[in-house]
């Protein structure tokens, strides 16, 4: 009994969504030829519940769905939705992106292929969404070499919320919507503008309120630009005088007569 009860646990634990009872017995049956009631399953169910209850396990056995899935406690929801945001931020690259929508629309394809469309290499493009599980090798090219085939995955699907391949946008509606985002932006930098010209217009109206203090202290530089005016009028004033005295010297001697000098220089 004590098997069965790890069969059953390895059996939750392996499966991504919640298991039911019905699919328990299915497997044990068909692998151990054995045919079980449910109540012996449930039983078995409780054990493990009560086991995993402890506070030595972070998660725990819950029955959810119709079905019985291990999920982590409560106490631990912090730290784990810490994770899932550092996780949600490692986006694809722009060359992981078109590399994936060529493939995409035009799968399934060799990377050679994809190469000749966007012109450089992509090995690292492809090697990352084979790895992110967003596309698939499908086959073999019967061209020279036999190269891989891509395709996308069930996982893409999920990923972008698509039925089928048919739901994929028309490249009509990809175009329509990048003229109106085009449109948008024009706008949006139109109207930009006109705030910057209502804005210096504000400003160009715009009288502070210090203008008379700013009026008076012109006033004082005027005032003492005058006063250095009339110092440098003072200033030529006196220059003249000067100029003017040199001048009747000059006058009063040139007058005297040559022949009262002769008579000084004789006596």
């Amino acid at each position: 009994m004590e098997k069965l009860t790890l069969y059953i646990e390895s059996l939750i634990f392996a499966s991504q969504d919640p298991i039911s009872i019905n699919d328990i017995l299915d497997t044990l049956e068909a692998n151990l030829e054995q045919i079980y009631a449910e109540e012996d399953i449930l039983s078995h169910i409780e054990i493990l519940k009560e086991k995993y209850n402890a506070d030595e396990f972070s998660f725990e056995l819950v029955g959810i769905s119709n079905g019985y899935q291990f999920m982590t406690k409560g106490t631990y929801h912090p730290i784990i939705g810490q994770y899932l945001k550092l996780q949600s931020r490692k986006r694809l690259s722009r060359s992981a992106l078109e590399t994936l929508a060529i493939i995409a629309y035009k799968q399934p394809m060799t990377k050679s292929a994809v190469e000749q469309i966007r012109g450089v290499n992509c090995d690292y493009a492809v090697q990352k969404l084979v790895e992110k599980e967003l596309i698939e090798i499908e086959g073999r090219s019967d061209g020279p070499g036999r190269p891989l085939l891509y395709a996308t995955s069930n996982k893409f699907m999920d990923h972008f919320g698509l039925q089928n391949l048919g739901d994929l946008p028309k490249l009509k509606e990809i175009v329509v919507a990048e003229e109106n985002e085009d449109i948008t932006a024009i706008a949006t930098i139109r109207s930009g503008d006109n705030t910057e010209e209502s804005t210096s217009t504000d400003i160009e109206d715009y009288t502070p309120e210090n203008s008379n203090e700013e009026s008076e202290t012109e006033n004082n530089v005027v005032e003492i630009d005058n006063d250095q005016i009339a110092g440098e009028g003072e200033l030529h004033n006196i220059d003249s005088v000067e100029t003017a005295a040199s001048k009747e010297i000059n006058n009063e001697s040139s007058n005297e007569s040559p022949v009262s000098i002769v008579n000084a220089e004789e006596e």
